[in-house]
């Protein structure tokens, strides 16, 4: 996990649409940035539809909500138009934001070990500085708690 205080790393990825997204474009928003193992699993389900619900209050607050995941853009796509996000998912099969935001671990599952995304969290204020950082993150519970924070 990155550190607090730092400046975020730069992202260049595609959306569920193939729209490439980069940090730089959300300067002056606080944006929340969460890291998710895979779409349509219950916990990844979980936590983008509490962010979709929560959505409104998110934008009133200035705020843009962004989830990465290794999985493909039509996978996103899908994942997308299942559960009606409004928000962009960014595809990054090559692990590029993934690894950059150090939330590629080993992770261990019914005693074997594999490396995987562990769900993170990042809050990322105006000028692009991590304010907040989370990799305890309780899918269900993060979006309120995001929403707190803002």
């Amino acid at each position: 996990m990155l550190e607090v205080g730092i400046k975020a790393p730069a992202i260049e990825l595609p959306d569920q649409n193939g729209t490439v997204h980069t940090l730089e474009e959300y300067k002056g928003k606080k944006i929340i940035l969460y890291f998710y193992p895979k779409d349509n699993t219950p916990g990844c389900t979980k936590q983008a539809c509490g962010f979709a619900e929560r959505y409104p209050q998110f934008t009133e607050k200035g705020a843009v909500i962004i989830g990465i995941s290794k999985d493909s853009v039509s996978s996103h796509k899908k994942f997308e138009e299942k559960n009606n996000l409004p928000f962009p998912i960014l595809s990054d099969p090559e692990l590029t934001a993934i690894k950059a935001y150090d939330v590629w671990k080993e992770k261990k599952n019914y005693g074997k070990s594999y490396m995987g995304v562990v769900r993170t969290t990042y809050l990322i204020d105006e000028e692009g500085i991590i304010i907040k950082a989370n990799d305890k993150v309780k899918a269900a519970d993060d979006p309120e708690k995001m929403l707190g924070e803002i």
